[in-house]
């Protein structure tokens, strides 16, 4: 296999790649590429085939179908499999961490390239240095605790300068300030390095702070890909929204349409929205928490809002941090999501009555 073989655009490409496990099919993918420096996030529910894809990509599992492509290039022998793998790095939720110290850990893979002992010397103070980890150095490794232990895995795949880099889950069960603290340094670490990614996980908040790009799997199918926005904003279909999570779904009827708005009936009330819809089948609506504008029924409504009027009852206050999410029944249920300072200002709480546009 040549490995100087021009890009055609995909540093890896899977191309009609299936696997199966116990005579079920798990993962059906047509097509799915990994663009050289770039950061793809896979998320789906549990079971979905995210580790199974992970481990394919990485050439650690032989699909039963499919190809996978390097540089354009078919990746067809064990032998060329083995000659790739030393250009990737994969990381699994557990850290596996072998007996010995910090040192001999982040250390061990340049060892067994025969990197010359300067180059490891510096290379591995370089990436101690980077992820915090050098007063850890002489440490025994099963000492660690969960957010070292993490940190000491990364170290010890940067310092391979892999040209791929396979996670799977590498911040779970993690508490929150180690998983936040950790997250932000490797966000600065592959914005520094460009270092091509892969990311399997199942926390959006991961996929939207690192992802360039993201793939959501469910049931063994890539349902969208895009940006992080494009998949919460506009999902695809009401599986991956309601994956997501970042809007209400709604069940109607359409009614009519008039200069390209629709409008639909939801209960016994009727809305109106932005769409090429024709017919008059059911459908589904989806509408995110930020589009929701919450005011005080005795105030002037904003003068922007012109449409989708309701009234309604806080029937629940939930603080996310800087925000507070509020159900509302006005008259089919709905959730919104505004700021502490909104929810002051407005005197929001359970039982008020409350404008939703």
């Amino acid at each position: 296999m040549n490995f100087a073989t021009p890009s055609p655009g995909f540093l890896l490409e899977a191309r009609g790649l299936s696997a199966v496990l116990g005579g079920r099919k798990v993962l059906d993918i047509p097509s799915l590429g990994i663009v050289p420096g770039g950061v793809l996030v896979i998320i789906g529910p549990n079971g979905s085939g995210k580790t199974t894809l992970l481990l394919s990509l990485s050439l650690l599992l032989k699909p039963d179908a499919g190809e996978i492509l390097y540089r354009g290039a078919a990746v067809n022998s064990g032998a060329e499999a083995l000659k790739l793998r030393r250009r990737f790095a994969v990381l699994f939720q557990e850290p596996l961490l072998l007996s010995g110290t910090v040192w001999d850990n982040v250390t061990l893979g340049l060892r067994l390239r025969h990197t010359p002992k300067k180059e490891i010397k510096t290379k591995a103070l370089q990436w101690l240095e980077r992820f915090g980890i050098t007063h850890l150095a002489s440490r025994q490794a099963r000492m660690l605790s969960g957010g070292e232990a993490k940190r000491v895995s990364l170290a010890r795949a940067f310092v391979l300068e892999p040209e791929i880099l396979f996670l799977d889950e590498p911040f779970a069960a993690l508490d929150a300030p180690t998983h936040q603290s950790l997250l932000e340094d490797f966000q600065t670490v592959l914005h520094e390095t460009k270092i091509s990614t892969v990311m399997v996980t199942h926390e959006l908040e991961e996929a939207l702070i690192l992802g360039d790009r993201v793939a959501v799997l469910v049931k063994g199918l890539i349902r969208q890909t895009g940006t992080p926005r494009e998949v919460i904003y506009s999902p695809v279909d009401e599986e991956v929204a309601g994956f997501v999570k970042g809007g209400n779904i709604l069940h109607g009827r359409f009614i009519s349409r008039d200069d390209g708005r629709v409008f639909i009936k939801i209960g016994n009330r009727q809305i109106e929205a932005a769409s090429g819809l024709v017919t008059g089948d059911e459908l589904a609506v989806f509408l995110h928490y930020d589009d929701i504008i919450i005011s005080d029924r005795q105030t002037t409504e904003p003068a922007n809002v012109r449409s989708n009027r309701l009234e309604g009852i806080i029937t629940q206050l939930l603080p996310l941090n800087s925000q507070v999410r509020l159900n509302i029944a006005c008259p089919f249920n709905l959730t919104a999501v505004v700021t502490r300072r909104t929810c002051e200002e407005l005197h929001l709480e359970k039982g008020k009555e409350v404008l939703v546009s």
